[in-house]
Parts: structure tokens; C-alpha cells; sequence
């Protein structure tokens, strides 16, 4: 789907996993901060089986939403009528959220009885977003240069988030690595709404000038924008996280400061 819809339905479910992340690293973070016990790492654990079977559960909403739209292609890919393909655009779409679920049932694995080797979820991941880089990479705009110019941009927030990924597996709970990806999800999010609508405006009526080389312009600046606010977004989040270690430090130096005046004061007496 090209559509407005189709836009925000992808962009939704990048912002709803960008958003998470967002929340769970900086949590996982402070539980390993603060030692935290098993029960911690227990519910994180189940935090991550829960986010691969949303993912996977996402992935097929989307692609049953690509196939059955009404103008969509409904699993046909080759007409034998009039001897050509059937709705390309559509089964590229369908073809992105495939790996994106192979990604989430990955996730959910990872916590099985199988034991799949440690990295291989966030290898799914990177593979998936490689795969989606790609299919926009030889997509067909029809000589639509606007859409051609957004989606570039767009190939930057994907290949970047691949790349986190894909180091990942090699260098597991970086909350570096993890931030960054994290901010190129919700980018990612951010400039699908954009791209619908820039393209297919939902109030109705053409989309933005494809020849005007302002509209160019301003693009740019505003992609780059999308992405300074998903990093203050990250920040916060991170931010918040070093105030609550800071005051939790505050408070463990106090209570131990008010034990050992209260036992001195005690040895005094007596």
C-alpha cells in the first residue's frame, strides 16, 4: 500500500517498537546497575519473549493488510490474463514484514528449550532490516523523484539501525549500540507518517509538487529533524535513568551515614 494508510501502518510499527526500546534498555540497564535480583532478569526475560511474539503477531497483521486491501493483490503475484506481475509494490511491503516476523519468532525462540545460539535474535533483526534497505534500495518510483528523495533518506535510518544490530551479535547488552538503534526505529516511525503525507495527504487532494526543488530542501532539513527529536527522546529516557541511580546512590549513602552515627552514638552511651 502506497496509501496514507499504508504509510502509518508501517511507521506505527516501527514507532511502537522504537518507543518500547526506548523504556525496556533504560530499565535493563538499571537492573543490572543496581544488581538487581533474579526475579529482575525474570521479568525482562519475559519482556522479551513478549516483544518477539508482538512482533511476529505485528508482522503478519501487516502482511495480510498488504494482500487484502482492496486494490491489493489478494496472493495473486502473476496474471496469466495480461502476462505481467500483480501489484509489485504491495508484495515488496509483504516481503519486509516477512523478515521482520522470522525476526520476532526468533526472539521467542531464543527463550525455548532449542538454545539457539546467544546473537541470533539480533541477527534476524539486522538481516530483516537489511532486507528492508535493499527492497527500497531497487524499488520502482515510477519517476517520481520526491518519493524516490524521501525514501533515500529514509535508507539511512534503516542501514543504520542494520549495522547496530549486526554489531550486536558480537557485542551483546551495549547500551550504546542499543541506543542507537533505537533512535533509527523511531525515525523510522517518524518519516513513514511523514512520507504519507507528503505523498497521499489523508484530508485528500494531490500530494507535494514532485518537481519543486524546495520541497527537496525543506525535506532534508526535516528528516534530520525527525531525527533530533528521536535522539532528545532517547536522552530523556536515559537522562531520567542517571537521575533515579544518582538519588538511589544518594539515598544508600545516607542510610549508611545515619547507621553508623546511630551506632557510634550508641557506643558513646554506653
Amino acid at each position: 500500500m502506497s496509501s496514507f494508510k499504508g504509510n502509518a501502518l508501517r511507521g506505527t510499527f516501527f514507532l511502537i517498537f522504537g518507543l518500547g526500546w526506548s523504556v525496556k534498555y533504560p530499565l535493563k540497564y538499571l537492573s543490572r546497575k543496581l544488581n538487581a535480583d533474579n526475579q529482575a532478569s525474570r521479568w525482562i526475560e519475559k519482556l522479551d519473549i513478549l516483544e518477539g511474539a508482538a512482533k511476529a503477531f505485528l508482522a503478519v497483521a501487516g502482511m495480510l493488510a498488504e494482500q487484502f486491501v482492496p486494490d491489493g493483490p489478494h496472493m495473486g503475484l502473476y496474471s496469466g490474463g495480461t502476462y505481467s506481475w500483480e501489484k509489485l509494490t504491495n508484495w515488496q511491503y509483504t516481503t519486509m514484514y516477512l523478515f521482520y516476523g522470522l525476526s520476532g519468532i526468533v526472539d521467542v525462540l531464543s527463550y525455548s528449550p532449542l538454545k539457539l545460539s546467544l546473537g541470533l535474535d539480533r541477527l534476524l533483526l539486522s538481516v530483516a532490516m537489511f532486507t528492508e534497505g535493499f527492497l527500497f534500495c531497487f524499488h520502482d518510483y515510477n519517476n517520481t523523484a520526491l518519493d524516490q528523495h524521501l525514501h533515500s533518506l529514509l535508507l539511512i535510518a534503516i542501514f543504520g539501525g542494520a549495522l547496530c544490530a549486526l554489531m550486536e551479535v558480537f557485542l551483546r547488552d551495549h547500551t550504546i549500540l542499543e541506543f542507537f538503534r533505537t533512535s533509527f526505529f523511531i525515525l523510522q516511525g517518524s518519516w513513514f507518517w511523514q512520507i504519507g503525507f507528503v505523498l497521499s495527504p489523508p484530508w485528500g487532494g494531490p500530494g507535494w509538487d514532485q518537481t519543486d526543488r524546495g520541497n527537496f530542501n525543506f525535506l532534508t532539513m526535516c528528516f534530520f529533524w525527525h531525527y533530533a527529536a528521536a535522539l532528545l527522546h532517547c536522552s530523556a529516557m536515559l537522562s531520567n535513568l542517571f537521575t533515579f541511580c544518582c538519588v538511589h546512590r544518594i539515598q544508600i549513602s545516607t542510610n549508611g551515614s545515619d547507621m553508623y552515627v546511630s551506632s557510634v552514638g550508641e557506643n558513646q552511651n554506653k
